[in-house]
């Protein structure tokens, strides 16, 4: 790797760094980050494979099982066996579970709204500038997961 691209690389990683701790910051307690990437990528993607959710989310089948079964105790999600093979299983979010991804991502929408006030108009235009390199970097990790 070229000097500049890993110096680039660096950076960008210690930004994200910031950034996920602002993401903490700014969601509502009561679910692990975990529980709530898995809901985000219900609602976004609809019904998916629990063995394909855990590999989406970086845990392990295990892991993704007893999260689910958390989540399913709770009305998040539900859960449904593949008709033809009984040993696939499905996981889609309910009505519950989408109500409660709007309400965290309205809080952190208002929280948000806060800090932004206090940047210049330079900042936020910047960060509205950015928004479709960060996309575009969120996708390309999903891609690779998907080769």
């Amino acid at each position: 790797m070229d000097p500049q691209a890993s110096q680039q690389a660096t950076d960008v990683a210690a930004a994200l760094e910031r950034l996920f701790g602002l993401i903490r910051w700014l969601s509502p307690a009561g679910l692990s980050l975990t529980a709530a990437a898995t809901l985000a990528t219900l609602d976004r993607s609809g019904r998916d494979r629990l063995t394909a959710l855990a590999a989406r989310e970086g845990v392990t089948q295990p892991a993704m099982t007893q999260l689910i079964a958390r989540m399913t105790e709770q009305g998040l999600v539900a859960r449904s066996a593949d008709p033809d093979d009984g040993r696939v299983v499905y996981v889609q979010i309910t009505e519950a579970g989408r109500d409660l991804v709007a309400s965290r991502r309205a809080a952190r929408a208002e929280r948000l709204h806060a800090l932004l006030a206090t940047l210049s108009a330079d900042d936020r235009d910047a960060l509205t500038a950015a928004l479709p390199a960060i996309n575009a970097l969120a996708s390309a990790r999903r891609d690779d997961q998907a080769r």
